[in-house]
């Protein structure tokens, strides 16, 4: 069950591929690739599913997806008497084409949203409609007017407000090189460490802050407080095992910190809405 490597672009002329697809049953397996990869779904049916998060497609859907996060699209309900027809545009691109240019201040906003999208990115209203016309608008251009079109789409999501994380941490437990260094070094602790108990004073001691500074500091940079960041991350990667081996769900449970079945279980159900044999059960379907 372990992502298939897929190798999408060779050495595109102007550093990027935008391309529409138009079809029926037009799928692809659980799978991940180096290239950055942005899916505005226009026309479908069916699921996609990335890292540890299942969701019924519908049109309009635009997510932006890091390199190497696990992915797949069912573009056809299994259960509909007839393939449905699939219509999609997808914006490709590798970082190293670009991180030359990107190291330049000006581009901060971007390296951050790169970041972000190590666990993929749902792109919402107001910011879907504008990157939807961008989009539309790059495949009538070429050249310089391309280029210029691919740089503002990128801005316009580094800018936005509206970009929603999808997958959990724990899924892919990657510290992005454009995060703050001090937030990485903290979060790279946290993933090397997440199998065994983790106490807040240690942290707050491992980054020369007291526990309360930690805290706020941990909070403001992250989005969530410590002990639920540390949950998230190892039902995640829960999710990841359960997805990809097919390990005992009590050996997962214990890999990923638990000590009690019975607290991992009611952890589980209360982040992903299902237990993890019904998660399994549910990746394996859907793929």
């Amino acid at each position: 069950m372990k992502p298939i490597y897929e190798k999408l672009i060779g050495d595109p002329d102007e550093g990027f591929i935008v391309k529409e697809i138009h079809g029926e049953a037009c799928n692809c397996p659980w799978h991940c690739h180096a290239e950055v990869e942005l899916v505005l779904v226009l026309e479908s049916q069916g699921y996609r599913i990335v890292g540890d998060n299942i969701r019924s497609l519908q049109s309009g859907d635009l997510v932006l997806l890091g390199a190497n996060l696990p992915h797949a699209y069912q573009h056809t309900d299994r259960l509909a008497a007839r393939p449905a027809a699939a219509h999609c545009v997808l914006l490709q691109f590798e970082e190293r084409y670009w991180s030359a240019l990107w190291k330049l201040p000006i581009f901060v906003p971007l390296r951050r949203l790169l970041g972000r999208a190590a666990n993929g990115l749902l792109v919402r209203e107001p910011t879907r409609r504008q990157v939807a016309g961008i989009l539309g608008e790059m495949l009538d251009v070429s050249g310089v007017r391309r280029l210029a079109t691919f740089l503002l789409l990128l801005d316009t999501l580094a800018q936005s407000r509206s970009c929603r994380t999808i997958a959990s941490a724990g899924f892919t437990a990657l510290v992005s090189s454009y995060e703050q260094e001090r937030v990485g070094r903290i979060c790279q602790f946290i993933f090397d460490n997440y199998h065994r108990p983790l106490r807040l004073a240690e942290v707050a001691k491992l980054s020369h802050m007291s526990e309360g500074a930690f805290s706020r500091f941990f909070r403001s940079h992250m989005g969530k407080t410590f002990p639920a960041f540390v949950n998230d991350l190892r039902v995640g990667r829960a999710c990841r095992l359960l997805a990809d081996t097919e390990r005992d769900v009590t050996e997962i449970a214990l890999a990923c910190g638990y000590r009690n079945l019975s607290n991992f279980n009611r952890q589980f159900l209360r982040l992903k809405r299902s237990s993890p044999t019904k998660f399994r059960r549910e990746m394996a379907r859907r793929r």
